[in-house]
């Protein structure tokens, strides 16, 4: 039998879940709260090991992000399945990217979410209609693959640079510079994130995390 917690901040939707565990025999929930910080609170105070999975809302109302909530999660030891419902694909890349295993959504059926339990319990990731429509409707995870160079070429010019101080700067020519920015406007539109204004390149830029989200270059 897997060990489970429930943590969400909807008290009515922990209990629909934990009436499901126990009729479904399968799965025992053994915490269930409103906070990862409450999670942890009773792992220290009951020296209970890590539970096999914990169904995690994707917002809690405590301020935190759901990239620290199961970055936390799974640096505990827990298996975590996202509980929510899929129609932001950036928070969910976000749990995605983070370590979770799946997403269920809360419109699913409460066998779909105890099937998704018993999976990740398992040790296997959760392929779901939810998770992948998310993902498939992310921008984001449409990689331009920009090279080193046109990377660098973007992320100073994105960030306010004009092209030719871009090209003083990298120590190439101007026609080089700008080479590399049609090559960069090509790949984006390639990938169905077109760029075609300095604006368009600095949004792209600051969602791949080469230029930081107040337009200031992230590094290099």
């Amino acid at each position: 039998m897997s060990t489970v917690a429930l943590i969400d901040d909807h008290e009515s939707v922990r209990l629909g879940l934990e009436a499901a565990c126990m009729r479904d025999g399968e799965q025992r929930v053994v915490f269930s709260g409103g906070t990862v910080k409450e999670y942890l609170t009773w792992r220290a105070s009951s020296a209970e090991p890590p539970v096999d999975v914990v169904v995690l809302d994707l917002t809690l109302g405590d301020g935190t992000t759901v990239t620290e909530n199961v970055a936390t999660l799974v640096a505990d030891g827990a298996s975590v399945v996202i509980h929510s419902v899929a129609d932001r694909p950036a928070s969910v890349r976000e749990a995605l990217a983070a370590g979770a295993a799946g997403v269920v959504s809360k419109s699913s059926a409460l066998d779909d979410v105890l099937d998704a339990i018993r999976t990740v319990a398992r040790g296997e990731a959760l392929n779901n209609v939810e998770w992948a429509s998310a993902v498939d409707g992310d921008r984001e995870f449409a990689d331009a693959q920009l090279s080193s160079r046109e990377r660098e070429v973007l992320r100073l010019y994105a960030a306010g640079l004009p092209l030719k101080a871009v090209a003083e700067r990298l120590g190439v020519a101007y026609s080089t510079a700008k080479e590399n920015i049609t090559r960069i406007r090509v790949k984006y539109v390639e990938v169905g994130r077109p760029a075609p204004t300095k604006v368009d390149l600095l949004r792209r830029a600051m969602e791949d995390g080469i230029v930081a989200p107040d337009g200031v270059p992230s590094g290099g």
